[in-house]
């Protein structure tokens, strides 16, 4: 709910009239704002705060899920947690630009400065609330000749996630460029697990090895109109080098056919895990790895289509603005998730309105001609106005 005031052009603007009018405003009742700085001194602030002030916010909202047991629903595979990781750009200008921007240099001599994101959280095949974890920035930092990396981000958000949470067994799942011995050994020694994508132009000799096999564990299910055709294998070498580890194999075929019986859509993907795969749990595996594109759907997807507005421009800065804005706006879709798991009428809301930005666009409307003294009163009115009305004029003096 913290999207709809920062969806206004201003927030200033935004409650301004009732101030005039009726001197009081939902930016006090709602949101516990007594003045509204200004825009520019909002960014100002903004810019000198350093990012990882954010890290116990995100820490705080999940403990506060696993003290109210929220979290034992997206346990699996003996009590572990399933944390894919992914990157993207949220800006992008060949104009503005601060000392932490990605460059990337084109050959006419133009140069793009960007600023891109690790992002992981906790999430489950069957569940479609995502925990997101406090994000780590893509940057060139502290004079760094190199440019930094998405790998690089990774490596610091696992440590940092190993700190905040020693005792949590996490799975990290991750793309084809995450299936590599240096990062595979780092999780492991980490006590982690891990579940990455594995293309065969990437692991040209793992591939050719298990062609000598003539035949790998099979398994067959087929469910509606589509065949799920399971295959694994364990212990097989990840490359051609001398001190290859060694990890586990497995592969998902699904060919989906009309009514006809005509296939009309093949998937075929391939993975590698250090968690041994039996008939049991491959099944399971290949859900749980399928659950990573949660990640570009219900995250990134959402935050940047479904009114968050994850890539405009708020402001850019010289120091952490930039970071910081994406920072608030994963933190505002992060509430919303706990909305989802713990509060019914949000779950109603979003039921009725079917889809965000739909209902978010609703409840800044109500906001700027209505004065609600709690959020269950906005909540509430978006789901029956007419009964609202009744009971305001009811408990009227």
């Amino acid at each position: 709910m913290t999207r709809i005031a920062d969806q206004d052009p201003s927030l200033l603007q935004f409650q301004k009239r009732l101030e005039d009018e009726l001197h009081n405003s939902n930016t006090r009742t709602l949101f516990q704002i007594n003045k509204i700085p200004k825009e520019t001194q909002i960014r100002e602030t903004l810019d000198q705060i350093d990012s990882s002030h954010f890290e116990e916010v995100f820490k705080n909202f999940y403990m506060q899920l696993q003290r109210g047991k929220h979290l034992e629903q997206y346990r699996l595979l003996d009590g572990l947690y399933y944390c894919p990781i992914d990157g993207s750009e949220y800006y992008s200008s060949k104009n503005i630009h601060c000392e932490n921007c990605l460059t990337k240099e084109h050959k006419k001599g133009s140069v793009t400065y960007s600023h891109q994101v690790l992002q992981g959280g906790i999430m489950h095949p069957e569940q479609k609330s995502v925990i997101p974890f406090m994000p780590e920035e893509i940057s060139n930092k502290d004079g760094d000749t190199k440019q930094d990396c998405e790998m690089n981000a990774g490596k610091r958000f696992l440590s940092k996630i190993k700190k905040q949470f020693p005792k949590l067994k996490f799975i990290i799942g991750g793309d084809a460029l995450f299936s590599r011995q240096p990062i595979i050994e780092d999780i492991l020694s980490k006590e982690m697990h891990y579940i990455f994508v594995a293309k065969e132009s990437d692991h040209k000799y793992m591939y050719e090895w298990l062609k000598a096999y003539p035949k790998l564990n099979s398994l067959t299910h087929t469910e509606k109109n589509k065949e799920y055709f399971y295959e694994w294998m364990c212990d097989v070498p990840l490359n051609g080098r001398k001190d290859s580890i060694n990890t586990n194999f497995f592969r998902c075929t699904v060919i989906t056919k009309n009514k006809k019986g005509e296939v009309t859509n093949t998937f075929k993907c391939c993975w590698v895990t250090d968690l041994e795969i039996t008939k049991e749990n491959i099944e399971m595996l290949v859900k749980t790895a399928r659950c990573r594109w949660k990640n570009e759907n219900e995250v990134f997807n959402v935050m940047k289509n479904h009114g968050y507005d994850m890539t405009h421009n708020y402001g850019h800065g010289d120091k952490n603005l930039c970071f910081n804005f994406y920072i608030l706006t994963i933190l505002a879709f992060y509430m919303h998730q706990i909305f989802e798991l713990t509060d019914n009428l949000y779950k109603k809301c979003r039921v009725k309105f079917g889809s965000k930005r739909h209902m978010w666009e609703t409840f800044r409307a109500y906001i700027k001609i209505v004065i609600f003294d709690t959020w269950e009163e906005l909540l509430g009115f978006a789901l029956k106005p007419d009964q609202f009305k009744l009971l305001k004029l009811e408990s009227a003096p």
